[in-house]
Protein backbone atom coordinates (compact mmCIF):
# COMPACT_ATOMS: atom_id res chain seq x y z
CA UNK A 1 0.00 0.00 0.00
CA UNK A 2 1.41 3.07 -1.34
CA UNK A 3 1.01 5.96 1.24
CA UNK A 4 -1.85 7.72 -0.40
CA UNK A 5 -3.94 5.05 -0.51
CA UNK A 6 -3.38 2.74 -3.54
CA UNK A 7 -2.73 -0.71 -3.32
CA UNK A 8 0.13 -2.36 -5.44
CA UNK A 9 -0.14 -5.52 -5.66
CA UNK A 10 2.67 -8.22 -7.87
CA UNK A 11 2.54 -11.99 -8.97
CA UNK A 12 6.50 -13.12 -10.30
CA UNK A 13 6.56 -15.64 -13.15
CA UNK A 14 9.65 -15.97 -13.60
CA UNK A 15 9.22 -18.41 -16.66
CA UNK A 16 7.62 -15.72 -19.30
CA UNK A 17 9.41 -12.88 -21.03
CA UNK A 18 6.51 -10.23 -20.49
CA UNK A 19 4.71 -8.38 -17.94
CA UNK A 20 1.22 -7.39 -17.97
CA UNK A 21 0.21 -4.47 -15.34
CA UNK A 22 -3.03 -2.40 -15.09
CA UNK A 23 -4.37 -0.20 -13.28
CA UNK A 24 -8.11 -0.40 -11.83
CA UNK A 25 -10.92 1.90 -10.61
CA UNK A 26 -13.30 0.43 -7.63
CA UNK A 27 -15.88 2.08 -9.58
CA UNK A 28 -18.39 1.79 -12.72
CA UNK A 29 -21.34 2.52 -14.51
CA UNK A 30 -23.74 1.89 -11.59
CA UNK A 31 -21.98 4.36 -9.37
CA UNK A 32 -22.92 7.08 -12.22
CA UNK A 33 -26.16 9.55 -11.35
CA UNK A 34 -28.56 9.22 -14.07
CA UNK A 35 -27.58 12.54 -15.99
CA UNK A 36 -24.73 11.38 -16.03
CA UNK A 37 -25.39 7.56 -17.33
CA UNK A 38 -22.23 6.40 -19.27
CA UNK A 39 -19.71 9.00 -18.10
CA UNK A 40 -17.02 6.70 -16.56
CA UNK A 41 -17.20 4.88 -20.33
CA UNK A 42 -16.81 7.71 -21.96
CA UNK A 43 -13.75 8.96 -19.42
CA UNK A 44 -12.57 5.60 -20.22
CA UNK A 45 -12.10 6.23 -24.18
CA UNK A 46 -10.77 9.73 -23.45
CA UNK A 47 -7.95 8.51 -21.19
CA UNK A 48 -6.18 7.22 -24.58
CA UNK A 49 -6.76 10.51 -26.72
CA UNK A 50 -3.73 12.37 -25.14
CA UNK A 51 -2.41 14.23 -22.28
CA UNK A 52 -0.75 16.82 -20.61
CA UNK A 53 2.64 15.15 -21.86
CA UNK A 54 1.47 12.75 -25.30
CA UNK A 55 -0.94 13.08 -27.82
CA UNK A 56 -3.00 10.24 -28.51
CA UNK A 57 -0.46 9.41 -31.51
CA UNK A 58 2.16 10.03 -29.41
CA UNK A 59 0.72 7.31 -27.01
CA UNK A 60 -0.03 4.72 -29.52
CA UNK A 61 3.69 5.25 -30.94
CA UNK A 62 5.21 4.80 -27.38
CA UNK A 63 3.31 1.81 -26.69
CA UNK A 64 3.87 -0.32 -30.21
CA UNK A 65 7.79 1.16 -29.90
CA UNK A 66 7.86 -1.01 -26.42
CA UNK A 67 6.72 -4.26 -28.47
CA UNK A 68 3.61 -4.37 -26.05
CA UNK A 69 -0.39 -2.78 -26.23
CA UNK A 70 -2.94 -0.77 -24.64
CA UNK A 71 -6.63 -1.86 -23.72
CA UNK A 72 -9.35 -0.83 -21.15
CA UNK A 73 -12.87 -1.60 -20.12
CA UNK A 74 -15.56 -0.39 -18.01
CA UNK A 75 -18.02 -2.42 -16.26
CA UNK A 76 -21.22 -2.26 -13.83
CA UNK A 77 -18.66 -2.14 -11.18
CA UNK A 78 -15.11 -1.44 -12.28
CA UNK A 79 -13.18 0.45 -14.34
CA UNK A 80 -9.51 -0.83 -15.64
CA UNK A 81 -6.52 0.02 -18.32
CA UNK A 82 -4.21 -2.23 -19.01
CA UNK A 83 -0.66 -2.60 -20.77
CA UNK A 84 1.36 -5.85 -21.82
CA UNK A 85 4.98 -5.12 -23.07
CA UNK A 86 8.05 -7.11 -22.59
CA UNK A 87 9.79 -8.06 -19.47
CA UNK A 88 12.84 -4.86 -19.63
CA UNK A 89 10.03 -2.57 -20.64
CA UNK A 90 7.30 -2.44 -18.38
CA UNK A 91 9.04 0.82 -16.21
CA UNK A 92 8.43 2.47 -19.76
CA UNK A 93 5.15 1.35 -19.77
CA UNK A 94 4.44 2.33 -16.59
CA UNK A 95 5.16 5.43 -17.19
CA UNK A 96 2.90 5.97 -20.20
CA UNK A 97 -0.31 4.05 -17.99
CA UNK A 98 0.53 6.74 -15.14
CA UNK A 99 0.47 9.60 -17.29
CA UNK A 100 -2.31 8.19 -19.21
CA UNK A 101 -4.30 7.88 -15.79
CA UNK A 102 -3.26 10.65 -13.88
CA UNK A 103 -3.76 13.36 -16.48
CA UNK A 104 -6.01 13.23 -19.59
CA UNK A 105 -6.62 16.53 -21.65
CA UNK A 106 -9.89 15.97 -22.40
CA UNK A 107 -9.05 18.61 -25.10
CA UNK A 108 -12.46 20.16 -26.78
CA UNK A 109 -11.90 18.91 -30.01
CA UNK A 110 -10.96 15.28 -29.15
CA UNK A 111 -13.84 15.31 -26.59
CA UNK A 112 -16.55 16.09 -29.97
CA UNK A 113 -14.88 13.71 -31.63
CA UNK A 114 -14.78 10.69 -29.38
CA UNK A 115 -18.42 11.33 -28.97
CA UNK A 116 -18.96 10.42 -32.54
CA UNK A 117 -17.12 7.13 -32.10
CA UNK A 118 -19.15 6.13 -28.94
CA UNK A 119 -22.41 7.00 -30.78
CA UNK A 120 -21.36 4.68 -33.61
CA UNK A 121 -20.49 2.21 -30.93
CA UNK A 122 -23.71 2.47 -29.02
CA UNK A 123 -25.57 2.09 -32.71
CA UNK A 124 -23.08 -1.56 -33.00
CA UNK A 125 -24.02 -2.73 -29.28
CA UNK A 126 -27.96 -2.36 -30.53
CA UNK A 127 -27.48 -4.10 -33.82
CA UNK A 128 -26.16 -7.16 -31.87
CA UNK A 129 -29.48 -9.07 -30.40
CA UNK A 130 -27.51 -10.17 -27.34
CA UNK A 131 -26.30 -6.93 -26.21
CA UNK A 132 -29.89 -5.41 -26.59
CA UNK A 133 -31.19 -8.66 -24.79
CA UNK A 134 -28.83 -8.22 -22.11
CA UNK A 135 -29.60 -4.51 -22.20
CA UNK A 136 -33.46 -4.88 -22.03
CA UNK A 137 -33.27 -7.91 -19.53
CA UNK A 138 -30.81 -5.45 -17.28
CA UNK A 139 -33.20 -2.54 -16.93
CA UNK A 140 -35.96 -4.83 -15.85
CA UNK A 141 -34.19 -6.86 -13.65
CA UNK A 142 -32.88 -3.98 -11.71
CA UNK A 143 -35.37 -1.36 -12.44
CA UNK A 144 -34.39 2.30 -11.38
CA UNK A 145 -31.28 0.97 -10.13
CA UNK A 146 -27.39 2.15 -11.97
CA UNK A 147 -26.95 -1.69 -12.23
CA UNK A 148 -29.79 -1.62 -14.99
CA UNK A 149 -28.72 0.78 -17.19
CA UNK A 150 -26.38 0.71 -19.86
CA UNK A 151 -22.61 1.19 -19.58
CA UNK A 152 -21.88 2.91 -22.60
CA UNK A 153 -24.69 5.72 -21.64
CA UNK A 154 -27.26 6.43 -24.23
CA UNK A 155 -27.69 9.16 -26.82
CA UNK A 156 -28.66 12.27 -24.88
CA UNK A 157 -26.12 11.72 -21.69
CA UNK A 158 -23.29 11.09 -24.38
CA UNK A 159 -24.06 14.40 -26.44
CA UNK A 160 -24.21 16.29 -23.15
CA UNK A 161 -20.67 15.21 -21.99
CA UNK A 162 -18.30 19.18 -21.90
CA UNK A 163 -15.25 19.23 -20.52
CA UNK A 164 -15.89 20.71 -17.16
CA UNK A 165 -18.21 17.73 -16.47
CA UNK A 166 -15.71 15.20 -17.90
CA UNK A 167 -12.77 16.72 -15.09
CA UNK A 168 -14.78 17.44 -12.54
CA UNK A 169 -16.24 13.69 -12.07
CA UNK A 170 -12.58 12.53 -12.99
CA UNK A 171 -10.97 14.28 -10.30
CA UNK A 172 -13.73 13.10 -7.66
CA UNK A 173 -13.35 9.55 -9.04
CA UNK A 174 -9.93 9.38 -9.86
CA UNK A 175 -8.33 8.85 -6.30
CA UNK A 176 -5.60 6.47 -4.71
CA UNK A 177 -8.02 4.95 -2.36
CA UNK A 178 -10.34 3.84 -5.32
CA UNK A 179 -7.49 2.64 -7.64
CA UNK A 180 -5.26 -0.78 -7.66
CA UNK A 181 -2.32 -0.95 -9.22
CA UNK A 182 -1.32 -5.12 -10.60
CA UNK A 183 1.06 -6.53 -12.46
CA UNK A 184 1.90 -10.16 -12.91
CA UNK A 185 5.01 -11.23 -15.08
CA UNK A 186 8.36 -11.31 -14.97
CA UNK A 187 9.39 -8.63 -12.57
CA UNK A 188 10.48 -7.91 -8.81
CA UNK A 189 7.94 -6.49 -6.53
CA UNK A 190 9.98 -4.28 -4.61
CA UNK A 191 11.12 -3.06 -8.13
CA UNK A 192 7.49 -2.49 -9.06
CA UNK A 193 6.46 -1.12 -5.81
CA UNK A 194 9.42 2.36 -6.36
CA UNK A 195 8.75 2.87 -9.76
CA UNK A 196 5.06 3.14 -8.98
CA UNK A 197 5.23 4.90 -5.60
CA UNK A 198 7.31 7.01 -7.93
CA UNK A 199 4.50 7.67 -10.95
CA UNK A 200 1.60 7.64 -8.72
CA UNK A 201 3.08 8.82 -5.29
CA UNK A 202 1.45 12.30 -5.47
CA UNK A 203 -2.40 11.26 -6.29
CA UNK A 204 -4.63 12.33 -4.62
CA UNK A 205 -4.99 10.13 -1.20
CA UNK A 206 -8.47 11.68 0.25
CA UNK A 207 -11.64 9.64 -1.20
CA UNK A 208 -15.21 9.89 0.11
CA UNK A 209 -16.93 7.02 0.32
CA UNK A 210 -18.47 5.90 -3.10
CA UNK A 211 -22.40 5.88 -1.73
CA UNK A 212 -23.98 2.68 -3.16
CA UNK A 213 -27.42 1.59 -2.74
CA UNK A 214 -28.28 -2.08 -3.05
CA UNK A 215 -30.24 -2.85 -5.68
CA UNK A 216 -33.93 -4.51 -5.83
CA UNK A 217 -34.55 -7.17 -8.59
CA UNK A 218 -37.75 -7.24 -10.18
CA UNK A 219 -39.29 -10.45 -11.51
CA UNK A 220 -40.85 -9.17 -14.44
CA UNK A 221 -41.80 -10.80 -18.36
CA UNK A 222 -40.46 -8.55 -21.49
CA UNK A 223 -41.71 -8.57 -24.55
CA UNK A 224 -39.42 -6.76 -27.33
CA UNK A 225 -40.33 -6.93 -30.83
CA UNK A 226 -37.58 -6.61 -33.28
CA UNK A 227 -39.09 -7.72 -36.91
CA UNK A 228 -35.74 -7.67 -38.40
CA UNK A 229 -34.32 -10.26 -36.75
CA UNK A 230 -34.42 -13.94 -38.02
CA UNK A 231 -34.62 -15.61 -34.34
CA UNK A 232 -35.88 -15.39 -31.00
CA UNK A 233 -33.59 -14.31 -28.10
CA UNK A 234 -34.59 -14.98 -24.27
CA UNK A 235 -32.81 -14.54 -20.99
CA UNK A 236 -34.07 -15.82 -18.20
CA UNK A 237 -32.83 -15.17 -14.27
CA UNK A 238 -33.72 -15.00 -10.79
CA UNK A 239 -31.60 -12.88 -8.14
CA UNK A 240 -28.66 -14.55 -6.21
CA UNK A 241 -26.62 -13.55 -3.62
CA UNK A 242 -23.61 -11.37 -3.71
CA UNK A 243 -19.89 -12.17 -4.98
CA UNK A 244 -18.83 -12.53 -1.20
CA UNK A 245 -21.30 -15.28 0.02
CA UNK A 246 -20.04 -18.53 1.12
CA UNK A 247 -22.57 -20.34 -1.46
CA UNK A 248 -21.02 -18.88 -4.21
CA UNK A 249 -19.22 -22.23 -5.03
CA UNK A 250 -22.47 -24.06 -4.61
CA UNK A 251 -23.60 -21.46 -7.19
CA UNK A 252 -20.91 -21.85 -9.58
CA UNK A 253 -21.30 -25.58 -9.56
CA UNK A 254 -25.13 -25.42 -9.81
CA UNK A 255 -24.94 -23.18 -13.15
CA UNK A 256 -22.14 -25.03 -14.28
CA UNK A 257 -24.14 -28.52 -14.39
CA UNK A 258 -27.02 -26.86 -15.82
CA UNK A 259 -25.46 -24.59 -18.69
CA UNK A 260 -21.63 -24.06 -18.24
CA UNK A 261 -20.24 -26.58 -20.73
CA UNK A 262 -20.64 -29.09 -23.43
CA UNK A 263 -22.07 -32.06 -21.27
CA UNK A 264 -24.59 -29.24 -19.05
CA UNK A 265 -28.16 -30.35 -18.46
CA UNK A 266 -29.37 -27.87 -21.47
CA UNK A 267 -27.00 -27.89 -23.93
CA UNK A 268 -27.77 -31.62 -24.37
CA UNK A 269 -31.21 -31.52 -23.84
CA UNK A 270 -31.82 -28.93 -26.21
CA UNK A 271 -29.19 -28.51 -28.38
CA UNK A 272 -27.65 -31.61 -28.79
CA UNK A 273 -31.26 -34.17 -28.22
CA UNK A 274 -33.79 -31.79 -29.78
CA UNK A 275 -31.81 -29.76 -31.89
CA UNK A 276 -33.33 -26.21 -30.99
CA UNK A 277 -30.96 -24.03 -30.63
CA UNK A 278 -27.37 -23.34 -31.40
CA UNK A 279 -25.97 -21.44 -28.54
CA UNK A 280 -27.89 -21.91 -25.23
CA UNK A 281 -25.71 -21.33 -21.76
CA UNK A 282 -26.41 -20.50 -17.91
CA UNK A 283 -24.17 -18.01 -16.17
CA UNK A 284 -23.96 -16.67 -12.90
CA UNK A 285 -22.93 -13.17 -12.59
CA UNK A 286 -21.97 -11.72 -8.75
CA UNK A 287 -21.39 -8.33 -7.84
CA UNK A 288 -20.52 -6.68 -4.70
CA UNK A 289 -24.04 -6.81 -3.37
CA UNK A 290 -26.22 -8.74 -5.85
CA UNK A 291 -26.19 -11.40 -8.38
CA UNK A 292 -28.09 -13.07 -11.11
CA UNK A 293 -28.49 -16.53 -12.19
CA UNK A 294 -29.35 -16.11 -16.26
CA UNK A 295 -30.02 -18.45 -18.55
CA UNK A 296 -30.15 -17.60 -22.62
CA UNK A 297 -30.87 -19.45 -25.79
CA UNK A 298 -31.72 -18.45 -29.31
CA UNK A 299 -34.18 -20.20 -31.31
CA UNK A 300 -37.15 -20.49 -33.98
CA UNK A 301 -40.50 -18.33 -32.43
CA UNK A 302 -42.66 -21.92 -32.95
CA UNK A 303 -39.58 -23.61 -31.19
CA UNK A 304 -39.62 -21.08 -28.23
CA UNK A 305 -42.31 -22.86 -26.44
CA UNK A 306 -40.31 -26.23 -26.57
CA UNK A 307 -37.18 -24.25 -25.08
CA UNK A 308 -39.06 -22.84 -22.64
CA UNK A 309 -40.29 -26.21 -21.60
CA UNK A 310 -37.11 -27.94 -21.36
CA UNK A 311 -35.65 -25.53 -19.60
CA UNK A 312 -38.46 -25.42 -16.48
CA UNK A 313 -38.15 -29.23 -16.46
CA UNK A 314 -34.39 -28.85 -15.74
CA UNK A 315 -35.38 -26.21 -13.29
CA UNK A 316 -37.74 -28.89 -11.41
CA UNK A 317 -35.41 -31.69 -11.64
CA UNK A 318 -32.87 -30.03 -9.74
CA UNK A 319 -35.12 -28.60 -7.32
CA UNK A 320 -36.89 -32.43 -6.11
CA UNK A 321 -34.45 -34.85 -7.39
CA UNK A 322 -30.35 -34.76 -5.67
CA UNK A 323 -28.10 -34.29 -8.88
CA UNK A 324 -26.01 -37.71 -9.69
CA UNK A 325 -22.77 -37.77 -8.01
CA UNK A 326 -20.91 -38.17 -11.46
CA UNK A 327 -22.44 -35.11 -12.59
CA UNK A 328 -21.22 -33.12 -9.48
CA UNK A 329 -17.80 -34.74 -10.08
CA UNK A 330 -17.80 -33.34 -14.07
CA UNK A 331 -19.34 -29.77 -13.05
CA UNK A 332 -16.45 -29.20 -10.34
CA UNK A 333 -14.15 -30.59 -12.65
CA UNK A 334 -14.62 -28.29 -15.18
CA UNK A 335 -15.09 -25.22 -12.64
CA UNK A 336 -11.43 -26.31 -11.60
CA UNK A 337 -9.82 -26.72 -15.19
CA UNK A 338 -11.82 -23.55 -16.18
CA UNK A 339 -10.24 -21.62 -13.69
CA UNK A 340 -6.63 -23.18 -14.22
CA UNK A 341 -7.05 -22.41 -17.74
CA UNK A 342 -7.59 -18.79 -17.09
CA UNK A 343 -4.66 -18.06 -14.98
CA UNK A 344 -1.82 -19.49 -18.12
CA UNK A 345 -0.96 -15.45 -19.03
CA UNK A 346 0.20 -12.42 -17.34
CA UNK A 347 -2.71 -10.95 -18.05
CA UNK A 348 -5.05 -13.14 -16.97
CA UNK A 349 -2.78 -13.40 -13.28
CA UNK A 350 -2.69 -9.48 -13.27
CA UNK A 351 -6.34 -9.06 -13.55
CA UNK A 352 -6.96 -11.94 -10.90
CA UNK A 353 -5.15 -10.54 -8.21
CA UNK A 354 -6.99 -6.81 -8.87
CA UNK A 355 -10.42 -8.41 -8.69
CA UNK A 356 -9.85 -10.59 -5.66
CA UNK A 357 -8.59 -7.80 -3.82
CA UNK A 358 -11.31 -5.46 -4.59
CA UNK A 359 -14.06 -8.06 -4.09
CA UNK A 360 -12.37 -10.12 -1.10
CA UNK A 361 -9.89 -7.41 0.43
CA UNK A 362 -6.87 -10.05 -0.11
CA UNK A 363 -5.50 -12.77 -2.70
CA UNK A 364 -7.04 -16.24 -2.23
CA UNK A 365 -4.72 -19.05 -3.27
CA UNK A 366 -5.69 -21.88 -6.05
CA UNK A 367 -5.92 -24.21 -3.66
CA UNK A 368 -8.50 -22.22 -1.26
CA UNK A 369 -10.76 -22.09 -4.44
CA UNK A 370 -10.51 -25.24 -5.35
CA UNK A 371 -10.95 -26.62 -1.51
CA UNK A 372 -14.05 -24.18 -1.89
CA UNK A 373 -15.59 -26.17 -4.95
CA UNK A 374 -14.67 -29.35 -4.00
CA UNK A 375 -16.92 -28.78 -0.48
CA UNK A 376 -19.47 -28.67 -2.68
CA UNK A 377 -22.79 -31.24 -1.92
CA UNK A 378 -25.17 -32.17 -4.05
CA UNK A 379 -27.91 -31.60 -1.49
CA UNK A 380 -26.30 -27.45 -1.07
CA UNK A 381 -27.02 -27.74 -4.79
CA UNK A 382 -30.80 -28.61 -4.64
CA UNK A 383 -30.85 -26.15 -1.41
CA UNK A 384 -29.99 -23.12 -4.00
CA UNK A 385 -32.53 -24.27 -6.86
CA UNK A 386 -35.37 -24.50 -4.18
CA UNK A 387 -34.13 -21.41 -2.95
CA UNK A 388 -33.85 -19.70 -6.19
CA UNK A 389 -36.09 -21.26 -8.94
CA UNK A 390 -39.36 -20.15 -7.70
CA UNK A 391 -42.00 -19.01 -9.73
CA UNK A 392 -42.45 -15.72 -8.79
CA UNK A 393 -38.69 -14.99 -8.87
CA UNK A 394 -38.28 -15.56 -12.57
CA UNK A 395 -37.57 -12.99 -15.01
CA UNK A 396 -38.09 -13.11 -18.57
CA UNK A 397 -36.98 -11.16 -21.51
CA UNK A 398 -37.74 -12.32 -25.17
CA UNK A 399 -36.42 -10.52 -28.07
CA UNK A 400 -36.75 -11.01 -31.77
CA UNK A 401 -40.10 -11.09 -34.55
CA UNK A 402 -43.06 -11.93 -31.61
CA UNK A 403 -45.82 -11.62 -34.41
CA UNK A 404 -48.06 -10.95 -30.98
CA UNK A 405 -46.53 -13.57 -28.89
CA UNK A 406 -47.95 -13.92 -25.19
CA UNK A 407 -46.35 -14.97 -22.33
CA UNK A 408 -48.02 -15.10 -18.65
CA UNK A 409 -46.67 -15.87 -15.34
CA UNK A 410 -47.81 -19.45 -15.73
CA UNK A 411 -45.80 -20.31 -18.46
CA UNK A 412 -42.72 -19.96 -15.74
CA UNK A 413 -44.23 -23.05 -13.37
CA UNK A 414 -41.26 -24.87 -11.71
Amino acid sequence: MLPNGMCVLTESMPSVRSVAMGVWLNAGSRHEADPDSGITHFVEHMVFKGTDRFSAREIACAIDGLGGHLDAFTSKETTAFTAKVLDERWPQALEILADMVQRPAFADEEIEREKGVVLEELKMDEDNPNYLLGSIFASSFWKGHGMGRPIIGNQNSIRAFRRNRLRRFFKDTFRAPRLILAAAGNLDHGDFVREARERFGDLDGSAAAVAVDEPTVNADIVLHDKPSLEQVHLALGVGTFSARDPRRFAGFVLSTLLGGGFSSRLFQKIREEAGLAYSVYADLSLYSDTGCLSIGAGTGLDALPRVLEYTFRELKDLKHQLAPAAEIRRAKDHLKGSLMLSLESTGSRMANLARQEAIHGRIRSLDEVNEGVEAVTAQDVRDLANQWFRQDRIALSILGNLRGLRCGREALAC
